[in-house]
């Protein structure tokens, strides 16, 4: 970070989502318009009901989505998917679980990289993540869609950028109840059931699991390899956004 970004960061967590988070939000915005214009949301009667409203949603996926076998098959409109999913949704709970992440660490990950900074960030991130994934699958007919490997690099960036800061999480097997930790053991658990579901995951799309892992680790990567030079303008940072704030 240059010491003039660092002098423009704002004094609290609070106040640096609201002076650098409008990427963030114009990302959110941008899925959820094309959610809702979509077949997949099941707000408007456009698409039809029932076998015709199934029919128009496959036809989405296919279009705007990830095949894998397409994909490399040299098909110029094909290379163009990788990014068009990444604002595709396959439904209500697939878009809103994605943005509440996107939500809670993207703020603090643009304040600290910038707003076009951030934006290329987690376009290619994403971009680069279903290709991995369409790479591991590369015989697959199944459609990928979803804004879940750019995500992924901006938690995997996060982990990196503010360690420290403390987020609230919901476990099922602590009954729900919200409880706050250090970002790194957060994500770092997060991280660790990708990896392990993963592994599982042989038999192709389904939830892209792989695709998790790669953006993070391209996210992590990332920030390590721009950040690392910057310990003590980070350090110093980090005290002025991490906080009981962070949602």
């Amino acid at each position: 970070m240059t010491a003039p970004l660092r002098s423009l960061l704002p004094r609290s967590p609070r106040a640096a989502r609201a002076v650098f988070s409008r990427m963030t939000n114009v990302l959110i915005a941008a899925c959820c318009v094309v959610f809702l214009v979509g077949p997949t949301c099941g707000l408007t009667g456009t698409y039809g009901a029932g076998a015709a409203l199934v029919r128009a949603q496959t036809v989405y996926f296919e279009r705007w989505g990830v095949i894998p076998r397409e994909l490399w098959s040299g098909a110029t409109r094909a290379l163009a998917t990788p990014l068009t999913a990444l604002f595709v949704h396959g439904g209500w709970l697939h878009l809103l679980g994605n943005m509440l992440f996107l939500h809670v660490f993207g703020g603090m990950t643009e304040a600290r990289m910038g707003r076009l900074h951030f934006a290329v960030f987690y376009v290619l991130t994403g971009y680069v993540a279903l290709l991995g994934y369409a790479a591991a699958h590369s015989g697959s007919d199944e459609t990928l869609v979803g804004a879940s490997g750019s995500i992924s690099g901006v938690l995997g960036a996060f982990l990196y950028l503010f360690p420290r800061a403390r987020v609230t999480s919901l476990y099922p097997f602590l009954f729900f109840l919200p409880l706050r930790f250090p970002a790194w053991v957060v994500l770092l658990f997060w991280f660790a059931l990708q990896a392990v579901a993963a592994q599982r995951d042989a038999g192709g799309p389904g939830v892209a699991y792989l695709a998790h892992v790669v953006g993070f680790s391209l996210g992590f990567l990332y920030a390590w390899v721009r950040y690392r030079g910057d310990s003590v303008v980070a350090g110093k940072a980090e005290r002025a956004t991490e906080g009981e704030s962070q949602p």
